[in-house]
């Protein structure tokens, strides 16, 4: 019982490293107890129907078993959001896919295969290089910019709750986030010029 209440109070990246090494699902566990509320809100938000939401969730958290042995993670919210995110965004291409097969005759069927994967395929490149360009863009910032951005858009934080944080007052984290995703837009608009 102690090992357990124990193991309960570590961090997210403590209990990852636990996981990596002990292979206990227990922990993938105390993972899902802490977040599966905020994997709901997020598949809610994309797929915006309760029981598909669910099921997601329980996906999710199924392929954590295996995911988390394979990344480096190194903050792990955002990384389940990113997780989540892409799982709903698949779940919308194969029922596009789906649709589109079920409208089409048998003659379109061939053709449809033969060009769709080619297209889905450019896509996640496309998505893939600007994720890229996102994270390069991020260093880009000033540490001040990028720290608000962070806390603001990954973590969801409130600019109060930044400001408490980081001792800047509610006007500078204002100013650094406000900033901070103009210079983002202007190094992504560049980058795809």
């Amino acid at each position: 019982m102690f090992f357990k209440k124990n193991i309960e109070s570590l961090s997210d990246l403590e209990l990852i490293d636990l996981y990596k090494k002990k292979g206990d699902t227990h922990i993938v566990g105390i993972l899902f107890k802490r977040y599966t509320g905020f994997v709901f809100a997020v598949c809610m938000k994309h797929l915006k129907d309760k029981q598909d939401s669910n099921d997601a969730v329980m996906q999710i958290f199924e392929k954590l078993f295996s995911d988390l042995k394979k990344h480096n993670i190194e903050n792990f919210k955002p990384w389940l959001y990113r997780v989540a995110r892409n799982h709903c965004l698949q779940i919308f291409r194969n029922d596009t896919k789906t649709i589109s097969l079920d409208r089409d005759d048998k003659k379109n069927t061939l053709s449809f295969m033969e060009n769709g994967d080619g297209f889905h395929l450019d896509n996640e490149d496309i998505l893939e290089e600007r994720v890229a360009n996102l994270e390069m863009e991020l260093c880009n910032l000033s540490h001040e910019q990028r720290t608000c951005v962070d806390l603001f858009y990954l973590k969801e934080k409130s600019y109060h709750e930044i400001a408490i944080e980081t001792g800047y007052t509610l006007n500078q984290v204002k100013s650094y986030i406000q900033n901070g995703k103009r210079n983002l837009k202007i190094g992504l608009t560049r980058n795809e010029t």
